[in-house]
């Protein structure tokens, strides 16, 4: 029998529980949910040194990060919109993922990716998601259909699902399940074809 299927969740700012993070944990919970193992990097966790392509010395955090790209069937991404971007942290932590560029599945090949954006204003929500879409689609993943921004400028997001705004507590939800499903999806395709993943 199979492992179930490995979910990274990557997100939040240098806040712990930060909006970004909160939301993440809810797209997260509904991954769980769905029978996924969830593991996560997160707040603090995620200052990180500034990927350094001269050398190939790796702290044991990044190393953790690196083998837990590695090892994922699916991502979940959140990052907080910072002047209509996401994240120095966010990016750096996904520019980790060169270090796969040899591997078997190359960068973030054959993983769904679910990109979450929390902003004070719709502007940075909605740019900081595109970007993060386009960044997780240059590492060869597949965005999720479902990509969730969300202006916070209002608190919208709780401190957990029961706190949080209930339209996007689905979104959320829906999209950690379509994480899973895409995954389950994959691994079904691989079977069929002969392909031997992780």
């Amino acid at each position: 029998m199979r492992h179930p299927v490995r979910v990274l969740a990557i997100g939040g700012s240098s806040r712990p529980m930060a909006a970004s993070e909160r939301a993440l944990r809810i797209s997260a919970a509904a991954a769980q949910e769905a029978g996924a193992t969830v593991s996560f990097l997160t707040g603090r966790a995620l200052m990180l040194p500034v990927y350094d392509t001269e050398t190939s010395d790796r702290t044991p955090e990044v190393a953790g990060l690196i083998e837990a790209l590695r090892t994922a069937d699916g991502v979940i991404v959140a990052s907080p919109g910072y002047h209509g971007g996401i994240s120095g942290m966010v990016k750096n932590a996904l520019d980790y993922a060169e270090d796969l560029r040899y591997d078997k599945r190359p960068y973030l090949s054959g993983r769904a990716v679910g990109c979450i954006a929390v902003a004070h204003g719709w502007q940075t929500a909605v740019g900081a998601l595109h970007q993060l879409r386009q960044t997780v689609h240059a590492l060869r993943a597949w965005p999720t259909p479902l990509g969730c921004a969300a202006n916070d400028s209002a608190g919208v997001i709780g401190s957990d699902a029961a706190g949080t705004d209930p339209a996007l507590v689905r979104q959320l939800e829906v999209m950690g399940r379509q994480v899973v499903d895409f995954a389950l999806a994959q691994r079904a395709l691989d079977r069929e074809t002969g392909v031997v993943q992780g």
